[in-house]
């Protein structure tokens, strides 16, 4: 009787997803590793006629989305679009996509060993609300990972990201010359890997034009519409000093800002001019339509399913970070 894929990995103490990489010729593993597998596997009269059973796709890949709190990701369109483009790339190179969601609040690495286990071919994490300490649950898994929206310098994680301090500066650069005065800042108070960046995007474009950074006006909001109107309406109340043109984070910081002016008295463009960040389907239906830098989703999933296709199906692997150009779209909200 041949010996399970199962129970060669509890004879090596190896986890079942290392011998499935090994058996399936698939790239993850150490040589070493991959030769000690296949020479006991063998040994063991693993039936290796099972490897060429006829499948209906090439494998499956996970979208998972990494849920800290919620604060962000939680029902934003920006996920849709994303997952779109993720699922177009798997059907094109004919693999299933199964999308679930990866929760901080229980164990992770447990969330990520089932789904490993579970006939998986590579991890697509959407990982906008991960800080420095969550990537720890990427560092050993065996299977092909592409990380997205944010930065991890794992050797065995690939990253596809946004171009945030490009945008930012561009958007900043913007208003400079549009105002020839210093912007603001309208900045998230919650942090975010790429609102770090469009951050230093920022400051960059201060410097840049010859402006002092500590002469820009501040203001931390929620990263929502609701929580940057009630930040900002708090504010205003406080009468705290304002600028006359900003750069957010986001669209949602911007509109709810946009809206707690509104609500002021102040008239946008004619008082305060604004750009956001992201070009969401919210952006085009407030008045006015608010200017913003577009990034696009669909193609920032469509590279990443690319990218981790190309891993699977590769012999060779080496760690990659791709960032795509976002781009300045004007609308009403900036004289």
């Amino acid at each position: 009787m041949s010996i399970t894929a199962k129970e060669l990995a509890k004879q090596l103490g190896l986890s079942p997803s290392a011998v499935s990489i090994a058996l399936n010729n698939k790239p993850g593993i150490s040589t070493e590793t991959r030769k000690k597998i296949l020479d006991a596997a063998r040994v063991s009269n693993y039936d290796f006629s099972k490897i060429g059973e006829k499948k209906t796709t090439a494998g499956t890949i996970y979208f998972l989305i990494y849920i800290k709190d919620g604060a962000v990701v939680y029902e934003n369109p920006f996920i849709t679009q994303v997952q779109e483009g993720i699922a177009t790339a798997c059907a094109q190179h004919e693999y299933k996509l199964l999308v679930r969601n990866l929760y901080e609040e229980g164990d992770v690495l447990e969330q990520l060993n089932n789904i490993i286990y579970s006939n998986c071919a590579g991890l697509i994490i959407l990982g906008t609300e991960m800080q420095k300490p969550d990537f720890m649950y990427l560092k050993n898994l065996t299977v092909p990972i592409v990380l997205l929206d944010t930065y991890c310098d794992f050797p065995n994680v690939d990253c596809v990201m946004i171009n945030n301090m490009q945008g930012a500066f561009n958007a900043t650069v913007h208003l400079i010359h549009k105002h020839i005065g210093q912007p603001g800042y309208l900045h998230s108070s919650y942090p975010i890997h790429s609102y770090e960046e469009r951050c230093e995007g920022f400051y960059r474009a201060l410097r840049k034009n010859g402006l002092p950074s500590s002469k820009s006006v501040v203001h931390l909001l929620s990263p929502s519409v609701e929580g940057a109107y009630a930040d900002m309406l708090e504010l205003l109340e406080q009468n705290t000093p304002l600028a006359s043109c900003y750069f957010a984070d986001n669209d949602n910081i911007a509109i709810g800002a946009m809206k707690a002016f509104q609500h002021k008295g102040y008239k946008i463009p004619a008082d305060i001019s604004i750009i956001g960040f992201d070009n969401m389907p919210l952006s085009t239906s407030v008045i006015p339509a608010l200017s913003t830098i577009h990034v696009p989703k669909q193609n920032l999933g469509k590279t990443a399913a690319e990218r981790l296709i190309n891993v699977i199906e590769s012999d060779e692997y080496y760690s990659v970070k791709i960032e795509i150009s976002a781009t300045y779209i004007a609308r009403k909200s900036v004289i």
